[in-house]
């Protein structure tokens, strides 16, 4: 997947891009793309809502988080990471089990769809 429209690197104010279409997502699995130097892991749940997270897995520092298992706990959707299994909030990025380390969190970002397109509110997290 691909960025249809790189953000512009010269405003601070949060502006929607365009990451993808809404059918290059499929329920319940991950999609990674890149939005300037960054990496976002895209999920759509069966509920047609879509989550955007960082890609990047806090405890190992691979970009593998749109890899991850979808599921959820105590009625909030999550994905757990394939690396070391920590599970995450899909909606605030937070850990919900950190397996005994130190807690650390995904990065969150408000996500629409316009026209059929997949927007992100880049340079605004939740």
């Amino acid at each position: 997947m691909t960025l249809l429209a790189p953000p512009a690197a010269t405003t601070h104010a949060a502006q929607w891009t365009p990451v993808c279409a809404i059918d290059d997502l499929e329920s319940e699995r991950g999609r990674a793309a890149l939005v300037g130097d960054t990496q976002i892991a895209l999920f759509l749940l069966y509920s047609g809502r879509i989550h955007a997270v960082s890609n990047r897995d806090p405890y190992s520092g691979a970009h593998v988080i749109a890899r991850g298992i979808v599921g959820s706990r105590d009625g909030a959707p999550t994905v757990a990471s394939p690396m070391y299994k920590q599970v995450f909030d899909l909606r605030t990025g937070r850990c919900l089990d950190a397996l005994g380390k130190e807690e650390k969190s995904l990065t969150t970002w408000p996500v629409a769809v316009r026209g059929g397109e997949v927007l992100v509110r880049w340079g605004s997290t939740l």
